[in-house]
């Protein structure tokens, strides 16, 4: 295979583009905190365990996952056989040592942080997947805390936009993690049996529960609107933020109208509709980082 092709699947194997989200909430935690930018070498030195840890946790998921990923019919690198089980572990261990390496130069809480985030993620692919909502918890986890290592790189107090700007993420990753859920579900079942809070109340109680989570969510990005600088009042992030809660909502109804509507889509739409859904709440997060990183940078008054 040609160095770029296996560069290529490297990279669709770790899931780079959540790396880059990561990047984005380490750096909007950075500012938030210091309301400006750290010198370039902390800033640079700061994402290393954050875009390692996350590739080698993607790495360690689909080592785990590889039948799963079959049953669920998914292109993934080592499904189709562009890499193989054994190059996967690789890649997970080498990536994971060089993000807490990472992190072991900056303090000792960013070094405990980047452990547990790592520790989480391998614990998570392996057997916490499994267990009732504490999967989904824990992916949500490895999502905000990000924000709480991006605050101790350069404070040793953390921020009180940054702990619920911590929560809102938790909350919104947890929503997530139930669609992801409800769209594996089949193929969970099939090869690891899996209890989830899909197999306990079903596909539609279970959207409705990410639609609450996600309502909590939207509701804290209010709150920051009104209540909290930078974001007070700022025309910067009412226009973003209210772009990512409107796709948001978006989401939420269209998964809650495939899984209750009496009218069933066949497998094929539903997965097509599922897999949109999945790019378009990927998106609206991303967004929501950028909104974050945008309002610490520039305040325009309403």
């Amino acid at each position: 295979m040609p160095i770029s092709e296996s560069i290529k699947q490297i990279l669709k194997l770790t899931r780079i583009e959540h790396s880059i989200m990561l990047i984005i909430a380490v750096i909007s935690s950075e500012i938030i905190v210091l309301k400006r930018a750290p010198s370039l070498s902390l800033l640079l030195l700061s994402l290393v365990a954050p875009i390692f840890i996350s590739m080698s946790a993607f790495a360690i998921n689909d080592y785990f996952d590889v039948e799963t990923d079959r049953a669920n019919k998914k292109n993934r690198p080592i499904v189709t056989g562009a890499i193989t089980p054994r190059a996967a572990l690789n890649v997970s261990i080498a990536c994971l040592v060089i993000g807490i390496a990472g992190a072991a130069f900056i303090n000792a809480e960013a070094l405990a942080i980047a452990v547990v985030f790592g520790a989480i993620s391998m614990l998570y692919s392996y057997k916490l997947k499994d267990m009732f909502l504490v999967g989904n918890v824990s992916i949500a986890l490895s999502m905000a805390i990000p924000f709480i290592y991006g605050n101790y790189v350069v404070s040793g107090t953390v921020s009180s936009n940054i702990l619920l700007i911590s929560v809102l993420i938790l909350f919104a990753g947890i929503a997530r993690e139930v669609h992801g859920t409800i769209r594996d579900y089949d193929g969970d079942m099939l090869v690891r049996k899996t209890r989830n809070i899909v197999s306990a109340v079903g596909r539609a109680q279970a959207s409705v529960f990410a639609f609450l989570l996600y309502v909590v969510a939207i509701g804290i990005s209010i709150y920051l609107f009104f209540f909290n600088p930078p974001f007070m009042l700022n025309a910067v992030y009412f226009a973003l933020i209210l772009v990512v809660d409107a796709l948001l909502i978006y989401v939420n109804a269209i998964y809650i109208k495939i899984n209750i509507t009496k009218k069933k889509l066949g497998n094929t739409a539903k997965a097509r509709k599922y897999d949109l859904m999945r790019n378009i709440g990927l998106g609206a997060m991303a967004l929501a980082l950028i909104a974050f990183i945008a309002s610490a940078l520039v305040y325009l008054p309403i």
